[in-house]
Parts: C-alpha cells; structure tokens; sequence
C-alpha cells in the first residue's frame, strides 16, 4: 500500500491533538497520556471490519484517553505482518494463521513473525463443507475423483482443507481441486461446474444462503475421529456443530470444527493497556453485541480456548482475576 497504518496512525494522532491539546501519544505506550490504537480488520464487505469498529467505539467510550481506529486490511495474513512490524497495534485474525505465523509454516513458509501476544478469542469461524446433494459425496472420503473448491491459493481456507483431506488420507491431487472464493464456489456448485467447497467463516455464510436460496445443498458432517485427529495435531480446532436450520435443505445438524477469530495485540504494549481493553471488552460485552451480532458470541470462559500463541500479560492478569484458565 502507498501509505502505511502507521502513516495513517500519525496523521491521526495530529487532528486529534489539535482538537485536545493534552490527550494521546502514538504506540498505546503512555498510561498517563493515554493511548492512540491501529486495529487491523478485512475487507469493508466481511465481518471483521465491522465488528472491528464496533470493539473500537467500546475502547473509545469507556476507557479513559484512548483512541482506537479500525482499518479496512486484507485481513489475517496481512494482519499479522502489519503487528509484526509495528504498523498496527491490535488485529483480528484467525487462530490458526496466528499459528502458522509464529511457527513460519503453511501460509508462512519460514517467515515467522513473533512480535504479537494473544488478547481473546472472539468468535468461531465454523468449517463449512457444502456439497451437491446429487453428487454422490456422503463423506469426505466420497470427494476423492470429484470437483472441490478448496478456498483461494494461499488462504486459511484451503489450509484448513489439506488439514481436513490429510485426515482422511486424502490430498488436493486426489480431488479435481480449483482454487475459488466462497462466491465463486457458490456459483460453480449451482451451475454443475463444481460438486462442493470447503468454506471458513462464522454461520450463516451469506454466499451459502444465497446458493441454498436457489438450488439444494448438503453440509458434510467431519466425523468424530477425524476431529479428533484434528484437535489433538492441531490445538487451534474446536468442535462445533451447524444447526439444521441454518440453510435451506438442511435436514438434520452438521458436526464440524472451528478455528476462531482472535484478536491480537503488539508484544510491545504495555500492561495497563492491554489490561483496560481486556476488561472493557468483556465487562462491556452486552453494548458489543448490541452493535454487532458476532459480539454476541463472544464469551469470556471460551475466550482462551484454541489458542496456541502466548497470551499478553495484560490480558493474564485480567482472567487471572476473573479465574479463568
């Protein structure tokens, strides 16, 4: 990008001095002046940019000169390189990109990026396996020989899918595998050009509804020991189920797992502040889901789990008060 959050950030923190001549100071690393955020979402169009700006008007109101701005990102990859080189202060993304990132595998090939702590997870964003229902695929096994879309190259999504195949023996070269967004996928299972795709995103997917809204679709259960061998390989997998009345033609619930969206923070902030966004995050929970419906599932006992990167000591010192382990 020609002009860097930190940019933006700097820019920022001058027209909010020249309204209050003695309130913040870039970095989050002053208590007593206060604190002026970057928080890394998505796209305008996704969820995470919304429910970003939802959490920053929470910081913003109750906790005392802070200044936290959400911007529009290419989400979790970026996300994480924008922490790691200090051009964001806090990001959502999901917790297993966090994983791959910090241990430089699967979207990271030796690239590690260790300068962020854990903060919360916020939301699952569930595994969606949907199928046509003519095309003979009962089980994941069934899809070898047929035609998939395992998510854009280089995505969580289709890392999520090799993980998924692998535990069933399988790999993208059994599979005639096409590299597709959810809206692409859609498109292709309804034209007959695709037998299914995988999808990884907090239900109900809007691109789901609208293929389901037009032509019949089934939502493959992972069995129990696939996600079991899931879970106990990979320690970012929590099991989930997707209700039966989530999309058109569904039938009965679909047993699954879940990574989850999960905020991060700069290793480098300090702990009062990670503490006070801890705190008004959960304390305020109620308003957060009144301005967006993800914040609805945020749940502080759930908020350590699936998490594989260190937490910051600000927000340790919060659950350690609330008991939570």
């Amino acid at each position: 990008m020609s002009v860097s959050l930190r940019s933006l950030k700097i820019v920022a923190l001058v027209a909010a001095l020249a309204c209050i001549p003695v309130l913040s100071f870039a970095g989050g690393q002053s208590d007593a002046q206060g604190a002026n955020l970057i928080l890394a979402t998505g796209g305008t169009s996704g969820t995470y940019y919304p429910f970003g700006g939802a959490m920053a008007q929470i910081w913003n109101k109750n906790i005392a000169k802070m200044n936290v701005t959400a911007q529009a990102t290419g989400a979790s990859k970026e996300n994480i390189r924008l922490v790691g080189k200090s051009e964001a202060d806090l990001a959502i993304v999901q917790n297993d990109v966090m994983d791959y990132a910090f241990n430089g595998v699967e979207l990271f090939n030796n690239e590690k990026v260790e300068g962020f702590r854990t903060l919360a997870t916020l939301y699952p964003e569930i595994i969606q396996i949907v199928v046509d229902p003519a095309s003979g695929i009962n089980s994941i096994a069934d899809m070898k020989g047929k035609r998939i879309s395992v998510g854009d190259a280089g995505s969580g999504v289709e890392a999520n899918a090799k993980q998924i195949l692998e535990a069933n023996g399988l790999s993208f070269s059994d599979l005639k595998a096409a590299h597709l967004s959810f809206k692409e996928s859609a498109a292709g299972v309804k034209d007959k050009q695709l037998d299914g795709f995988f999808v990884t995103a907090g239900v109900p997917n809007a691109a789901i509804q609208e293929l389901s809204a037009l032509a019949p679709v089934k939502i493959l259960s992972v069995d129990e020991a696939t996600g079991k061998k899931l879970m106990d390989k990979y320690k970012f997998y929590t099991k989930e189920s997707i209700p039966a009345s989530t999309y058109n033609g569904m039938t009965a619930p679909a047993s699954t797992v879940a990574v989850k969206a999960t905020l991060i923070v700069r290793k480098g902030l300090s702990e009062k502040v990670v503490y006070d966004l801890t705190k008004a995050l959960f304390e305020k929970q109620a308003d957060l889901a009144s301005a967006h419906a993800k914040g609805k599932e945020l749940n502080l006992a759930n908020a350590v789990q699936g998490v594989s990167i260190e937490f910051h000591p600000g927000a340790l010192k919060y659950y350690k008060e609330k008991g939570v382990k």
